[in-house]
């Protein structure tokens, strides 16, 4: 896209809620006090959605404070015309596993009709879209900063529909739990694109779901969808989330706490691999290992001496997914000081200490690290007995790239 333009959709989308459907009031908020864009949209009396049907793309996670839910919240309240949900991935009240969803039904806390958007996208989507009579679709999802987990795909496909079915579209939005300080990984090949990644960016980009919204329509969608956002107010790129004073909502089954989305940008990759990446047990993401693994690993992986973590030999047993009801070993991670950690080059080291250690390492049948990863690259490098550097230093220049790009969306100091 050519810079002018891109410019342009920048500027129409900054700090406050803004674009096509009007300007919300800049709520004020006490220092030091983090306000969603839900607070803020509600703060304002919903005046972004007067005199407009709605319909809300959310989840579990899509909470106030005080831990009701917005669609719970809004249907309650004559001044939003509340018409319908969307579910995307696991289901809006989250009762699906990974993979799966929770289909059409009419939700029985309100009797709003829920309609399905996992796996739909384009055309398909727009059709859903229209059949729920909405003028405008809302999105509230807390994120984890990961480009592989779905739910930035599942805005991005509903932006596409919704421009496809002429709705507006807002974004409500919510703290990147592992800060917004910088873009991290190798960046997609487009060739690679999937629902664990559409589009061109990082594998931890660092964005939080409004910025990556003014990205998409500025950069990917081939026609803009009628955006508006509602960014946070007392939110910094520096901060965690224990810095929000936000409840935690699992987004997912497996991203029970801060501390998994903290790991998750790197050993999520481990799903690419014939290891446990540690589902069905308490700690997913942060316990990965396999039968015959024992304490050559974390030995191997302490050597290395990276920056922020420590890695404990551990066994556990599976209660579901790879190695279920089989006790294994592997690693702990421990990440000691957040602030110098980096879950992706950690990931890459574990993944080649695993590959020295135990002589059963494998990749999954099908190339699954390369939907994550993005491209053949990690893979390959991996495999030709690359070290970690190496590995990293591979993708850089691309990197460079995708973050001259994204310095254009930053809403946040």
């Amino acid at each position: 896209m050519n810079v002018s333009r891109r410019v342009l959709l920048a500027a129409g989308a900054g700090v406050g809620a803004t674009g096509a459907l009007g300007a919300a009031s800049p709520a004020s908020a006490a220092p030091g006090k983090l306000r969603t864009g839900f607070e803020r949209l509600a703060g304002d009396g919903y005046a972004l959605l007067d005199g407009q049907k709605v319909g809300v793309v959310t989840n579990p996670t899509g909470v106030t404070r005080d831990v009701r839910h917005i669609v719970d919240v809004m249907h309650g309240d004559e001044r939003v015309d509340l018409k319908a949900v969307f579910g995307p991935e696991h289901g809006f009240r989250g009762t699906a596993q990974a993979g799966g969803s929770e289909g059409r039904y009419d939700d029985p806390a309100t009797g709003l009709p829920v309609y399905d958007t996992y796996l739909k996208s384009g055309q398909p989507l727009a059709d859903v879209f229209t059949a729920s009579g909405v003028d405008t679709v809302v999105f509230d999802i807390q994120d984890v900063g990961a480009r592989f987990y779905t739910y930035i795909w599942t805005l991005y496909d509903c932006m596409e529909a919704a421009q496809l079915a002429g709705k507006k579209f807002v974004v409500l939005d919510r703290p990147n739990p592992i800060t917004g300080r910088g873009a991290y990984g190798p960046v997609l090949h487009k060739e690679f694109a999937t629902f664990v990644g559409r589009r061109e960016i990082s594998q931890a980009h660092g964005l939080t779901v409004t910025e990556l919204a003014r990205l998409f329509n500025g950069e990917y969608l081939s026609s803009p969808v009628e955006l508006a956002t509602v960014p946070m107010t007392g939110w910094k790129r520096r901060d965690f989330y224990d810095a929000s004073g936000l409840p935690w909502v699992p987004p997912s089954p497996n991203m029970p706490t801060p501390d998994t989305a903290l790991v998750y940008s790197g050993t999520c990759m481990f799903e690419g691999t014939n290891l446990s990446e540690g589902r069905g047990t308490t700690r997913p993401f942060e316990l990965l290992g396999a039968d015959g693994i024992d304490h050559k690993w974390a030995a191997a992986a302490n050597e290395l001496a990276l920056p922020g973590v420590h890695f404990r030999e551990a066994y556990f047993a599976p209660t579901f997914s790879k190695f279920q009801g089989r006790t294994i070993g592997g690693v702990q991670l421990h990440v000691d000081d957040r602030e110098s950690f980096d879950p992706i080059r950690t990931g890459i080291a574990l993944l080649v200490t695993a590959k020295q250690v135990w002589s059963g390492f494998a990749w999954r049948s099908d190339n699954w690290i390369d939907k994550l990863t993005g491209s053949t690259q990690v893979r390959t490098m991996i495999d030709a007995g690359a070290s970690t550097d190496e590995v990293v230093g591979a993708w850089q220049q691309e990197l460079a790239a995708f973050r001259d790009v994204r310095r254009t969306y930053l809403t946040y100091k």
